[in-house]
């Protein structure tokens, strides 16, 4: 195979690899890193008995992506206070042109879905994402998993019952959560507390992360109250010289703050029955990086 239709062959399926590696990883950084390293060993492989490249390469990038993910378990067992997924833009566009794949492909880069699959093996991991996310068929997975089809399927029922046990509830209405997200905003700045807890359902959490880099709870914060009491008085506070955008991350709206023209912090919403359930703050500066113009 050619240099030119080497490289062609693998920018078509980048997205793809990208996608898995960011979902098994949950960092921008370390999913690129991966994707890099199945370049090179594609560059180098003998491109003449690969009779489908894309099988190829996602069972390189996996493979790759689960020995990273092994080793970069022991360091989060040391993060300070909660760990958030770095956030991803996410602007599926017309790549993505059905309606119920781009519902599951958003679901399925949530905060919410990523922080429980932090939970899971770094082998169920593999099988959920492969499976749920991108629909692999399980004799494939378990040829990228050297594993046989009975035990991937045992894998997989394992781990979507452990996603399922644990995940939030919530609802993936773009237009509904950009709407709260606008008003949660107005009243966390505002310090309107009353006007906070006309959002927050009764047990809403606040999960921050911040890695100990910057100003952020260092414990989940549980009840709408509390959770209430905390935004009302951060909020009036604020950060110097703010500008607030709205961009899609992780698969919904979320905000994107500026201080002095540089992202200081994210904020994104779960909703489930009109009400927040849910609001994570990443406030990490090493995982703001990637949103910076």
């Amino acid at each position: 195979m050619a240099t030119d239709t080497a490289i062609a062959v693998f920018e078509e399926h980048r997205p793809v690899l990208t996608g898995v590696a960011y979902r098994m990883l949950g960092r921008v950084a370390d999913a690129e890193d991966v994707v890099q390293d199945a370049w090179l060993r594609w560059s180098t492989a003998e491109h003449a008995e690969i009779r489908e490249p894309r099988a190829y390469l996602v069972r390189i990038t996996t493979r790759l992506a689960i020995d990273r993910l092994r080793h970069v378990q022991s360091r989060r067992e040391a993060y300070v206070g909660p760990w958030l997924p770095e956030p991803l833009a996410t602007d599926f566009g017309a790549t993505v042109p059905d309606t119920a794949e781009r519902a599951v492909l958003a679901e399925s880069v949530s905060l919410a879905v990523l922080v429980v699959l932090e939970s899971l093996s770094p082998l169920e991991r593999a099988v959920f994402v492969l499976r749920e996310a991108f629909g692999f068929p399980f004799a494939q997975i378990a040829a990228v998993l050297e594993r046989s089809e009975a035990a991937v399927r045992q894998l997989a029922n394992r781990a979507r019952k452990h996603v399922e046990e644990r995940k939030p509830r919530f609802d993936v209405d773009p237009a509904e959560r950009r709407d709260l997200t606008e008003r949660f905003l107005t009243a966390a700045t505002d310090g309107d507390l009353d006007g906070l807890m006309e959002l927050l359902a009764t047990d809403a959490r606040l999960v921050g992360d911040s890695g100990g880099k910057s100003r952020a709870p260092l414990r989940i914060i549980e009840s709408a109250g509390k959770v209430g009491r905390f935004m009302a008085a951060i909020g009036p506070q604020g950060v110097p010289n703010p500008e607030v955008r709205i961009r899609e991350l992780n698969g919904g709206p979320a905000l994107l703050i500026l201080s002095d023209g540089k992202p200081d912090s994210v904020l994104q919403i779960d909703v489930a029955d009109g009400r927040i359930q849910s609001v994570y703050i990443v406030r990490n500066p090493d995982k703001l990086v990637s949103l910076a113009d």
